[in-house]
């Protein structure tokens, strides 16, 4: 990756599309997630956040998925923006911590998380920042609202989205019969 791109310079003018995945399982999952969207579009040299409908989706812990643990509710921002990878990446840890995400464990439940998941073609081995996220293509809960804001969206060195989440099985709860899509405002 490009070292002055990682820490934070980009060329003068120059606007990348980043994915943000957005997911939450403890606390007010709703509201913690429309704050961060709003606190997204607060950020400077963003221009446009497009935001993915709410899926509800089973928690996937280091073993596989946890039936036992608190649901999330998971979307996906498309975010326009002039900030390098590095700096969008450290707004959203902020944007975490002040939302109460606390790291105890790997994979833990949590008041909310904002995984960096494309930014551009950019790809960076970087342990601090990898990208594209390593896991984004083993994720339902990514690809699928992913792909319900850009249907034709890539995965940098993986490829189509589409084909990527038709290769995986339903995860998402919206995904069984029992449950349906969160819509805002909905008690259920």
């Amino acid at each position: 990756m490009n070292r002055r791109l990682a820490q934070g310079f980009s060329p003068p003018g120059a606007w990348a599309e980043a994915v943000v995945a957005l997911g939450a399982n403890l606390g007010e999952r709703s509201g913690t997630i429309d704050a961060a969207i709003a606190e997204l579009r607060e950020l400077p040299l963003v221009a446009s956040v497009r935001v993915a409908p709410v899926i509800e989706s089973v928690a996937v812990k280091p073993d596989g998925p946890d039936e036992d643990a608190p649901t999330y509710l998971n979307t996906v921002a498309i975010i326009r923006t002039r900030l390098a990878p590095a700096v969008l990446l450290a707004q959203l840890n902020r944007i975490e911590a002040d939302h109460g995400r606390v790291r105890l464990e790997r994979w833990g439940d949590r008041t909310l998380d904002l995984d960096l998941i494309a930014y551009g073609d950019v790809r960076s081995d970087d342990p601090r920042l990898t990208l594209p996220h390593p896991r984004a293509a083993e994720r339902t809960f990514v690809l699928d609202p992913w792909l319900a804001l850009d249907p034709d969206a890539v995965l940098p060195g993986r490829g189509p989205v589409s084909d990527l989440a038709r290769a995986l099985p339903p995860r998402s709860l919206s995904e069984r019969s029992e449950t349906k899509r969160i819509v805002p405002g909905d008690p259920s």
